[in-house]
């Protein structure tokens, strides 16, 4: 496969750009995203043999078939740095049957305990690659780049650990400062690295996405920090393509697996049933089914932010009038999806729309798209969503029958994939162990809805002694490491913005002027 460039969803850059561009750029001029030029296609052999290779092998051979600019053997030597002995399990994406039909694909066997490793762990060493060869040929490249993240819960560890003490790289994370779990939030400012800094933001994960786009659209703040720190921004959210990619990989993946188990036969369409809220990892879904993975409904789950739910029933993407609710599955607390944006111009085709849609939501609060495209979209999403007490629920129902222990956010799936049962085996996509979210597994356990108070004593506890109630409740399960040992390390970031670009701009200002960065 040649070298694949790349398109931007609003026409604006027409440059055409590689794959190591795109992910050092991280967004388009203008905010558009870039989506490759072509896709590659892969016969059904080609990804069944992908389970004799061990995962890194497996991922090699996604990113080769997908044209990367780096080099077949150098991208074999890059990809176990990625997906090895940062993992728990040498599968890496495991497979696990739960019950009969439903698969669970468990994407948490990452340093952060989230289904973000998946990429995060990948995007900081091909960018760290592609920034050195820059260097190394003398292309104009600045001294550095300031990674910014904008994160609901998961993304901002994990672009902290991937990131944490590389070269030419520092990386600002933004999350709601009311609006994450209080492990993740300790995740997040015990970061350790010389490179890293972490803020709260007054305001939800949306307010967030919102001024870090900002923050990138904003040339005068470009301006000064390639003049005053000589910095260029980019990204680790996935608006950055370097995101995506490494997705795609663990559908193929989990295919190949449940073919060689004797799950699947070779060539049925399988399900799949993805918790989302920015859409990124159902979109991964829908390109590997786009390259030749047997990949039958792409069931798109949501909680009571349902505001891609109501689209895929709709054809109006409405948030104008939506009131923004917590729920116990907090990293899909989002309205605006970023990477839907990605599938309308892989439908439509148009720039033009794309630009005009993506124009409309930004003014109005909303947008609809035409017969056509919305007919596209129902020819490949199914959406639903689920309550706050029902994917409590769930839990509890899902551990008494099968003694299988899942998070809030893999809860979401799991209801709607029996919901939407067709003959065909459901992948159940797991994004989060399950002891990043202790105090509502314990109120699942316990059989709370989730507005309950905890009961005394257990309401005293911080969230971390809380898993240990849990541990009481289900003595067959086990704490990630990098979770159990988050009490004892100091936080490092306390620092609260006020939302919007002035914020965020104003924080990192002040961080890169102080010489910590």
């Amino acid at each position: 496969m040649s070298i694949i460039h790349y398109r931007d969803t609003r026409g604006l850059d027409l440059s055409l750009p590689t794959f190591t561009d795109v992910v050092i750029k991280g967004i388009a001029p203008g905010g558009g995203l870039y989506v490759p030029e072509i896709l590659p296609r892969l016969d059904l052999d080609a990804i069944l043999q992908l389970a004799a290779l061990p995962y890194a092998g497996r991922a090699a051979t996604i990113f080769r078939a997908f044209g990367v600019d780096l080099g077949h053997e150098r991208l074999d030597e890059l990809m176990p740095v990625a997906f090895g002995a940062n993992f728990d399990d040498p599968r890496v994406a495991p497979v696990r049957c739960v019950a009969e039909g439903v698969y669970v694909l468990e994407l948490w066997h990452g340093p952060t305990s989230a289904f973000k490793d998946m990429a995060l762990q990948c995007l900081p060493v091909l960018f760290s690659e592609a920034v050195t060869e820059r260097l190394e040929q003398g292309r104009d490249t600045p001294k550095g780049y300031l990674v910014l993240v904008a994160t609901s819960g998961d993304t901002g560890k994990a672009a902290l650990e991937g990131f944490a003490d590389r070269e030419h790289t520092r990386v600002a994370v933004f999350y709601p400062a009311d609006g994450v779990s209080d492990i993740q939030r300790r995740q997040m400012v015990t970061q350790r690295g010389g490179n890293v800094a972490v803020f709260g933001v007054r305001g939800n994960f949306d307010d967030c996405q919102t001024a870090v786009k900002a923050a990138f659209n904003d040339p005068d703040f470009n301006a000064e920090l390639g003049a005053r720190f000589g910095l260029a921004l980019s990204s680790a959210n996935s608006i950055n393509w370097g995101r995506l990619l490494p997705q795609i990989v663990y559908y193929a993946s989990a295919y190949a697996d449940m073919v060689a188990a004797g799950d699947l036969p070779p060539g049925q369409p399988l399900d799949v049933c993805v918790p989302t809220g920015n859409f990124g990892n159902i979109l991964a879904g829908f390109y590997a089914r786009r390259i030749g993975v047997p990949i039958g409904r792409l069931l798109c789950a949501s909680n009571e932010n349902n505001v891609l739910a109501d689209f895929l029933c709709t054809s109006t993407y409405d948030v104008a009038e939506r009131t923004f609710v917590t729920t116990p599955s907090p990293s899909m607390d989002i309205l605006v999806s970023s990477n839907l944006e990605r599938v309308l111009y892989e439908l439509c085709g148009d720039p033009e729309r794309v630009r005009r849609w993506m124009a409309d939501l930004t003014t109005t609060g909303r947008f609809h798209v035409d017969s056509g495209c919305f007919g596209h979209l129902r020819d490949h999403f199914l959406g639903d969503y689920v309550s706050n007490d029902e994917s409590l629920a769930t839990i509890w129902r899902v551990f008494e029958r099968t003694r299988y222990l899942m998070d809030p956010h893999t809860a979401v799936a799991w209801r709607v994939a029996e919901r939407h049962r067709s003959s065909a085996p459901v992948l159940v996509v797991s994004t989060a162990h399950w002891a990043k979210f202790g105090g509502d597994v314990f109120r699942a356990l316990s059989g709370l809805p989730y507005r309950a108070a905890l009961p005394e004593p257990v309401a005293a506890l911080s969230e971390l002694a809380l898993l240990d109630e849990v541990l009481r409740l289900a003595p067959e399960e086990s704490i990630p490491r990098g979770l159990s040992g988050l009490a004892g390390l100091p936080e490092r970031f306390t620092g609260v913005v006020d939302g919007g670009r002035d914020g965020v701009e104003g924080a990192v200002r002040a961080w890169l002027g102080s010489g910590r960065a």
